[in-house]
């Protein structure tokens, strides 16, 4: 497979807009683990390997464990997952899968763990990942 355009090269000040998003997520108080979380199952379900392979490294470096990661797109039926994170996940979910749209249940089960400036940064962090994911894999960024 080849890749199909460059768009950091083509449209440089579309794709630094879009890294403003990542810098602010990154400088938010949201637990990194949470937001790699995040990135990994949004890319989970896109089928973005170039994103997943990024966001596995990356959670790894932070002390994420290979088990979480090899069972996230299973996370419902482990244990492994705080409530917390169950949420988010399913959030996550919902917002990547937007054609069935956010249920009530799900947005006051994530709204009942975090404020509502950490629930904004979370949806900001999901429309963030979907985002990228999109554009890689529009145009087919390569892993390695």
């Amino acid at each position: 497979m080849e890749s199909r355009i460059d768009i950091p090269k083509v449209e440089p000040a579309a794709y630094q807009a879009m890294y403003g998003l990542e810098k602010y997520l990154s400088t938010s108080k949201l637990d990194p683990i949470l937001l790699e979380l995040i990135k990994m199952r949004a890319s989970q379900i896109n089928g973005c390997a170039f994103c997943l392979n990024m966001h596995s490294t990356d959670a790894r470096k932070i002390g994420e464990t290979e088990q979480r990661l090899y069972l996230l797109n299973a996370w419902r039926e482990t244990t492994l997952f705080t409530a917390q994170e169950e949420a988010v996940l399913a959030l996550t979910e919902e917002v990547t899968l937007i054609s069935h749209h956010v249920s009530d249940a799900t947005y006051q089960k994530a709204a009942s763990f975090f404020s509502e400036q950490e629930l904004a940064q979370i949806i900001m962090a999901i429309v963030t990942i979907n985002a990228w994911n999109r554009l890689a894999i529009t145009a087919k960024v390569m892993v390695g």
